[in-house]
């Protein structure tokens, strides 16, 4: 079963940055696209941002310009470089593959991504 860990949350002031990582075990980023998402209190979970086995990347409207994701295959790594932080950005944030696998798991997220 793979594993997912995101790390990286925390604290910040509007107009702040914060940097997240995702570790998977096993090889799953050289077999999928992957993504972040972010859950809001009260709201449904969003996908923000993708990047393929290529390298290429999407981003939901709400966070283009401001969010860059990356992804380093050798080491089951992936990145999600926050800039320019709004309150609407406060989430639990996840990374998973996209699409999601059918009887995929997701991770326990980034706890404390607040921004105020």
């Amino acid at each position: 079963q793979v594993q997912l860990v995101e790390s990286g949350g925390g604290l910040v002031q509007p107009g702040g940055s914060l940097r997240l990582s995702c570790v998977a075990s096993g090889s799953i980023f050289s077999i999928y696209a992957m993504g972040w998402y972010r859950q809001a209190p009260g709201k449904q979970r969003e996908l923000v941002a993708v990047i393929d086995k290529g390298g290429s990347t999407n981003y939901a409207d709400s966070v283009k310009g401001r969010f860059t994701i990356s992804r380093d295959n050798s080491k089951n790594t992936m990145y999600l470089q926050m800039n320019s932080l709004e309150p609407e950005d406060t989430a639990v944030y996840y990374c998973n593959t996209v699409p999601l696998r059918i009887g995929g798991t997701w991770g326990q997220g980034t706890q404390g991504t607040q921004v105020t």
